[in-house]
C-alpha cells in the first residue's frame, strides 16, 4: 500500500458535488442540508447571476419555460422555479461552519458573489473557494478579498508550459489552489504543487477505490456525488500530521 504523502490541510476537505447528488435533486437545498448531515465538510455547486443581480446556484444556467428554455442570466430571481435556491437562501439554511466550492459560470461575477457571501455570512470568506478555468479571471478577484479562495480549474492537458511552470504562476499571481479531474493526478504532481504551497483538489471521485489512493497522494481536497462513499475513504485513510494552512 502507498504511504501516505503529506498534505498541506489536517485531512482532505469532502465536498459535496452539488450538495449530495448521489442522494437527493442537486443543487437544492435539501440536498446541500443532506450533503453536510452525511459528514460532507464542503459544498460544491455552479453559480450564476440573475436579471436582478441575485446569486443562484443551478448547473446548466437554463430553466425550461414551456416548449423553450431560458437562460438564467436573462431572467429576475423572482421568475425562477422554487427548487433554484440563492446563495443567500444556502447560507440562510444551511450556516457557514463549511467550505464552500463554486464553479463561477458567468464572465465578471465574481465581485457579487463575494459581496453576497461578505453580507450574508463574513464569517464563511476564508473557506469560499472560487472556481474558474481563465487564470486571468481569477487575477482580478485577488485584490476584492484577501481571505477569499482562488482556484484554478483546468486539466493537465492543458497547463500550458507544464505543470511546474503553471505552479509557480499561480503562486506569483496569489491563486490558492489547482483542480484537476482524479486521472490528471499522481503522487509526485501533488507533492510538485505543494512545492509551491498551492493546494491540490480533485473530482469526480464516486468509488472507495479512486478516493482512497488520492488522498494517499496528499490531496488536500474531493469532489464526489457520493458523499457517504467519500466522508468514508476519508476516515479511512488517517491524516499526516502538518501545519494547518486554511
Amino acid at each position: 500500500m502507498q504511504q501516505r504523502l503529506p498534505s498541506l490541510l489536517p485531512e482532505p476537505i469532502g465536498f459535496g458535488h452539488r450538495g449530495a447528488r448521489a442522494h437527493a435533486r442537486e443543487n437544492t437545498l435539501d440536498a446541500f442540508a443532506l450533503g453536510l448531515k452525511l459528514g460532507a465538510t464542503g459544498l460544491e455547486s455552479d453559480v450564476w447571476v440573475t436579471a436582478d443581480g441575485v446569486a443562484v446556484l443551478d448547473h446548466d444556467g437554463m430553466v425550461k419555460r414551456g416548449l423553450r428554455k431560458r437562460p438564467i442570466t436573462e431572467m429576475r430571481r423572482d421568475e425562477l422555479p422554487e427548487h433554484i435556491p440563492s446563495l443567500g437562501e444556502l447560507v440562510d439554511r444551511c450556516g457557514s461552519g463549511y467550505h464552500l466550492s463554486l464553479d463561477l459560470k458567468q464572465p465578471g461575477i465574481g465581485p457579487r458573489v463575494i459581496d453576497t457571501v461578505r453580507e450574508a455570512a463574513p464569517d464563511l470568506l476564508p473557506r469560499l473557494w472560487l472556481c474558474h478555468p481563465g487564470v486571468g479571471e481569477l487575477v482580478e478577484l485577488r485584490p476584492l478579498d484577501d481571505d477569499v479562495k482562488l482556484v484554478n480549474s483546468t486539466r493537465l492537458n492543458r497547463l500550458e508550459h507544464g505543470p511546474e511552470r503553471r505552479a509557480a504562476n499561480l503562486a506569483e499571481l496569489g491563486i490558492d489552489a489547482v483542480n484537476m479531474h482524479h486521472t490528471d493526478w499522481n503522487g509526485g504532481l501533488v507533492t510538485l504543487f505543494h512545492r509551491f504551497e498551492r493546494i491540490a483538489f480533485a473530482w469526480d471521485l464516486q468509488f472507495e477505490h479512486l478516493l482512497r489512493p488520492l488522498i494517499r497522494m496528499g490531496i488536500d481536497g474531493v469532489f464526489s456525488d457520493h458523499v457517504d462513499v467519500m466522508v468514508d475513504a476519508i476516515a479511512a485513510e488517517p491524516p499526516d500530521p502538518t501545519p494547518v494552512r486554511f
